[in-house]
């Protein structure tokens, strides 16, 4: 299929490392709930059910771009990260928060699981919502689809929702390590099949979970498998790879060096001169004002994006850097203090 021709490649131009007249920008959650035509869509909808509904996938996808129309560099698809689980055959329900009416409690409760996936057949939603946006988008922006990586579904998977313990999933890392990494790798081969698809945006939420050394046993192995894997079933020079693995920055150096990932994505916890120095000129960064700072009134946001510019800009800005929050926007954010943010972006990265 021939897709409109793209008007707008800031953000791919990006992420390859080039060097770009602004800073591409877009935000993690932009089409969700702090809009009042999300929330409008919504009260008719349960959750899941647009997920599964390309026509309703592509309409979410699409309001902010509307909404937001010359200030945005991308789109990216409207649906979840607990599909993986769902497609393994793992019921999850939202209310409001994901949860797991069945969570994994031992090892041998993997044997619930289907043994093969058919990521077609059970995430084929996903990828008609994909082709109806991408239509829809008419070139305007490039469309970002995503997974989340198989470290962060294996904790939902284990602790059957969120977590502030991670009780059960650390149980499960040093008391089964062996069964944790195999159902971690299994996961990621689901996340290869449903990546290869889409242009790529990894979510490791839970990262910062684990400690630098249990990082490299159970959560690096099967990023660097996707990476390698994706490349190898698309072309070496396939869409951008983005990693967000939050609250790793201790690995930012060694993610750079060895990944396989073009972008790296940063939360608010970490120095963009400092990250920049980490990752030298291997990747591209993405982030990382703290998404809080949206409930601070227009003076605050202009002062963190204009800190946050200066310091991708640091020492000649010799790599390039997409604009981003460090996390996902939050639901009760002001959409036009959101708009706020994308006009200082816009101001404050221009090179001259």
């Amino acid at each position: 299929m021939s897709f409109p021709p793209l008007k707008n490649d800031l953000l791919l131009r990006a992420a390859r490392g080039e060097k770009t007249e602004r800073a591409p920008v877009w935000v993690m959650r932009q089409a969700g709930r702090y809009l009042p035509e999300f929330r409008e869509v919504r009260k008719s909808h349960e959750f899941f059910d647009i997920c599964r509904t390309p026509s309703l996938a592509c309409e979410i996808t699409l309001q902010p771009i509307r909404r937001y129309t010359g200030l945005l560099d991308a789109a990216i698809i409207f649906s979840d990260i607990l599909v993986v689980p769902q497609a393994m055959g793992m019921e999850v329900l939202m209310n409001p928060g994901p949860e797991f009416p069945d969570p994994l409690v031992t090892p041998a409760d993997v044997a619930k699981l289907r043994e093969k996936v058919d990521v077609d057949k059970e995430l084929g939603y996903v990828f008609k919502a994909l082709t109806e946006t991408r239509i829809a988008l008419a070139g305007e922006v490039p469309l970002i689809g995503f997974s989340g990586a198989p470290w962060t579904l294996f904790v939902y998977m284990i602790e059957g929702g969120g977590s502030k313990s991670f009780q059960k999933v650390k149980t499960w890392i040093f008391k089964y390590p062996e069964e944790s990494k195999a159902l971690i790798m299994r996961i990621a081969d689901v996340c290869i099949d449903y990546l290869v698809g889409q242009l790529l945006q990894v979510f490791d939420s839970s990262a910062g979970e684990l400690s630098p050394y249990d990082f490299d046993i159970f959560s690096r192995p099967s990023l660097e498998y996707i990476a390698r894997s994706v490349r190898q079933k698309l072309g070496a020079d396939a869409v951008p790879m983005t990693l967000f693995a939050k609250g790793a920055n201790y690995a930012l150096a060694s993610l750079a060096q060895s990944s396989g990932y073009d972008t790296l994505g940063l939360d608010w916890l970490v120095d963009p001169l400092e990250a920049r120095k980490a990752v030298q000129e291997k990747v591209a960064l993405q982030g990382n004002m703290d998404p809080n700072v949206l409930y601070g009134g227009r003076d605050a946001i202009e002062a963190a994006v204009k800190r946050m510019c200066a310091g991708f800009a640091a020492n000649g800005g010799t790599r390039a850097w997409i604009a981003n929050l460090g996390h996902g926007i939050t639901p009760g954010v002001d959409p036009e203090d959101l708009r706020w943010f994308f006009e200082c972006v816009h101001k404050y990265s221009a090179r001259t």
